[in-house]
C-alpha cells in the first residue's frame, strides 16, 4: 500500500481516535483536527495525501470546508459522516469529494477505500510541458504560474484551471455546462459557482494588469477576448 499522510477533520473525539488509529495501523500518518477551521490550517501546513471530512460540525462545516480544499487541491477527500441522505452524498460528491461513507462504518471498509483513493492515479494533465502564450496571458503548466500583461498573478488550482479553460478557446462563446465540464469536470458546478469563480478571476486579473480580456454574453455564458479592443 502506498504510504502517506492523512489528514482527519472531526469534532468527536472517539472516532478521531479511532480513525487514526486505523490509519496508523495501515502504515498511513495520520494528523488530527477537530473542527473545519482546524483543518485547514493543518492542511495548509502539512499538505496531505488525503483528507477523512466528517460534515456536522461547528462553525465552518464539512461542506464549506471541502469546497475550500477544493479551491486550493485536487487532494483526495472522502466525507465520513452520519449524514446519509441522498441529498447529502450528491451535495458531497458534487462538491469535490471523491468518496463517501455513513458512520456507522466497517473498519476493513474504510480503510479499502483509503487505500483505493491513494492508489489512484493523479488526475491527468496532458499540458504539464507546455506554455500557452497571447497578447494578454502567459500560462506556464509546468510551473504553474500566470502572467498577465507581464505580471504574475496569483490564482488557485481552480482559478488557473478556468483561465486555462478560456485561453484554450479564444473568441469561443463557453457556455456554463461547458465551463463546468472543462473546469470541475465530474465534481460538477452549479451556474452561480460559476458566475462566482468567474468573477474572481475576473478581479485578480483587473487588480494585477488593470484590464481583464472576459466578456459575459447574457444568456449563453462567456467569451474569453485576449486582443486590446
Amino acid at each position: 500500500m502506498k504510504s502517506g499522510q492523512v489528514l482527519v477533520v472531526d469534532d468527536d473525539p472517539d472516532i478521531l481516535d479511532l480513525v487514526c488509529a486505523l490509519i496508523s495501523r495501515a502504515g498511513l500518518d495520520p494528523v488530527k483536527a477537530t473542527n473545519g477551521e482546524e483543518g485547514l490550517r493543518c492542511f495548509f501546513d502539512q499538505r496531505p495525501d488525503l483528507v477523512i471530512l466528517d460534515i456536522a460540525m461547528p462553525g465552518m462545516d464539512g461542506f464549506k470546508t471541502l469546497e475550500r480544499i477544493r479551491d486550493l487541491s485536487d487532494v483526495p477527500i472522502l466525507m465520513l459522516t452520519a449524514r446519509d441522505t441522498e441529498l447529502d452524498k450528491v451535495r458531497g460528491l458534487r462538491g469535490g469529494a471523491d468518496d463517501y461513507v455513513t458512520k456507522p462504518f466497517g473498519r476493513q471498509e474504510l480503510i479499502a477505500r483509503i487505500e483505493s483513493l491513494l492508489r489512484r492515479p493523479k488526475r491527468p494533465n496532458a499540458e504539464t510541458a507546455e506554455v500557452l502564450s497571447d497578447q494578454f496571458v502567459t500560462i506556464d503548466f509546468a510551473q504553474a504560474t500566470v502572467k498577465a500583461k507581464g505580471e504574475e498573478v496569483s490564482l488557485t488550482p481552480l482559478e488557473f484551471r478556468l483561465l486555462a479553460a478560456f485561453a484554450r478557446h479564444p473568441h469561443q462563446v463557453l457556455t456554463h455546462d461547458q465551463l463546468v465540464e472543462l473546469v470541475w469536470g465530474n465534481a460538477g458546478a452549479s451556474r452561480d459557482q460559476v458566475k462566482l469563480y468567474v468573477g474572481y478571476l475576473r478581479r485578480k486579473l483587473r487588480e494585477t494588469a488593470g484590464t481583464e480580456p472576459i466578456e459575459t454574453v447574457r444568456g449563453f455564458g462567456y467569451r474569453y477576448r485576449p486582443e486590446p479592443a
